[in-house]
């Protein structure tokens, strides 16, 4: 038998507990970065979520599309203003956010899993009054100065009829992070923030959230996983857990604290990263339980 014969064959067999253990739960992965802008990667992705799905679990997507937005912006010659990492929205930029999360991003992505042997809807937080959204009020520090952002908002409710719908038809939902508010008004809203939000109301298995970095890093560069509420506390103290990395930190503990059983950080650059973290003993990024 050959060496690559053996290795599926132990790749199979370790994996087996992991899909018994998972099966019919409902996992919620947070899609974004070079992972959606890459061919080999995307195409990669696709395929996991369908094999996730064809083995009894029940994916679902959220998506970001940063890049996107802003390359359709300046194709119009429109010029993207970021305060605080967020991106100033008015409604002509709105308008262009819709259009890229709502049609072409989401689209490709349903498209990708048709074509893995999937069956998958898009759609917005907009449909079925899945996303109640609200304003973001955006302080700057230190003068807690309230800038207008325009159209970014947050999530204040969360209705999982349509998801809940969608999963008893067999099908993968894949949503674009825009909601609706009580103004009427369309917001865009952090995808990290949306799955968070989405995960908690579904009592999901797992948060897995996709970004550019190999996980949770130490002041020396190493991987940090295994972790528990209070020590991912201990670290934002100590100063470890700063910059960018923190807001996708309080949407892990946030999805921990509020019922969902793990979350994950792992790395989107990786081929097989979400198959890879779930199916195996060492995982490829950090885990963040509860333990409370």
């Amino acid at each position: 038998m050959s060496d690559t014969t053996h290795n599926i064959a132990s790749v199979l067999t370790e994996s087996l507990p992991y899909i018994q253990k998972f099966q019919g739960k409902t996992i919620v992965i947070k899609y974004g970065g070079n992972a959606m802008v890459d061919e080999k990667l995307k195409s990669s992705f696709a395929r996991d979520i369908v094999l996730m799905k064809s083995v009894g679990m029940n994916p679902i997507v959220v998506h970001g599309g940063g890049p996107q937005i802003g390359k359709t912006l300046e194709k119009i010659g429109k010029q993207s203003e970021f305060v605080g990492g967020m991106r100033v929205t008015d409604s002509e930029t709105m308008d262009v956010v819709e259009m890229v999360l709502g049609g072409l991003v989401n689209k490709e992505i349903v498209n990708l899993i048709h074509q893995h042997g999937g069956h998958s809807i898009g759609l917005t937080g907009k449909d079925g009054s899945l996303i109640s959204a609200k304003k973001l009020q955006h302080n700057i520090a230190p003068t807690s100065e309230i800038i207008d952002l325009g159209h970014v908002g947050e999530v204040d409710k969360i209705d999982t009829s349509v998801i809940e719908l969608l999963l008893k038809g067999d099908f993968i939902p894949v949503i674009a992070p825009i909601g609706v508010g009580e103004d009427g008004f369309s917001y865009n809203i952090n995808a990290d923030l949306v799955a968070g939000s989405i995960a908690e109301a579904l009592n999901a298995e797992k948060l897995i959230l996709l970004t550019n970095t190999s996980g949770l890093l130490d002041g020396k560069g190493e991987l940090l996983t295994g972790l528990d509420a209070k020590m991912v506390d201990s670290l934002i103290t100590d100063g470890t857990i700063h910059g960018g990395m923190l807001p996708k930190i309080g949407c892990a503990l946030s999805a921990v604290k509020s019922g969902v059983k793990s979350t994950h950080i792992i790395d989107g650059r990786v081929p097989h990263a979400v198959l890879l973290e779930i199916f195996t003993d060492n995982g490829v990024g950090t885990l963040i339980t509860c333990n409370e």
